[in-house]
């Protein structure tokens, strides 16, 4: 496996490619690949050995671009105004542009927009949100290291990029908002209680 920057060249068309990509979050490490391809996704689904009834994270580049895949109100407008970019993964009703193997039948997915500058780049730069779980095996320990990375995956992939990132280790926090009241899936460095209050202002 090749270690390579988020700033390299190279990062951008491994994923425009439909490759995986290993690269650090301000959480833990990530696999990425392009929202719209399912080559790229079957692959993710194998590489991690997860069954594909369990739905993987949306990752943007910018808040803006959530609208074009998700239906939110003014309530969860106010919860991306506060705590995104962030350790925050929201998960909203999908829109049509959202291929169903992405969101499923339910037509539901998860975004997160992730604090870190490099990494909205390099999305950005891509031209298209990426599918995005935790860097393991399914039901092991997320990587947290590039060392990890590798000793996990050996040659699955071809590419992990090796920045120097200070990460929490947390893995962020999950609110469904698919139904009337905002509910906690996971938590993390940010509280239910934080969302209700900014999500009911």
């Amino acid at each position: 496996m090749e270690r390579i920057k988020f700033n390299d060249p190279l990062a951008v068309e491994v994923l425009k490619n439909g490759d995986i990509l290993a690269f650090p979050t301000e959480t833990v490490y990530g696999l990425g690949v392009r929202f719209d391809n399912k080559k790229a996704y079957d692959h993710l689904i194998k590489v991690k050995n997860r069954p594909s009834n369990k739905h993987f994270t949306l990752m943007v580049g910018n808040l803006d671009c959530i609208e074009n895949y998700a239906h939110i109100n003014s309530g969860i407008k106010r919860v991306i105004e506060k705590f995104m970019p962030g350790q925050l993964t929201i998960i909203l009703k999908s829109k049509e542009s959202v291929p169903e193997y992405v969101c499923g039948k339910e037509c539901t997915i998860g975004i997160r927009c992730p604090n870190l500058d490099k990494l909205r780049k390099l999305i950005n730069d891509v031209g298209v949100p990426l599918l995005v779980p935790s860097a393991n095996k399914s039901g092991k320990t997320p990587c947290s290291s590039v060392e990890e990375v590798i000793k996990e995956f050996n040659n699955e992939f071809e590419y992990v990029v090796d920045d120097i990132i200070t990460m929490t280790n947390v893995p962020s926090t999950v609110i469904d908002f698919t139904s009337d009241e905002p509910k906690l899936i996971r938590e993390g460095n940010i509280s239910i209680e934080d969302i209700k209050e900014i999500y009911y202002e």
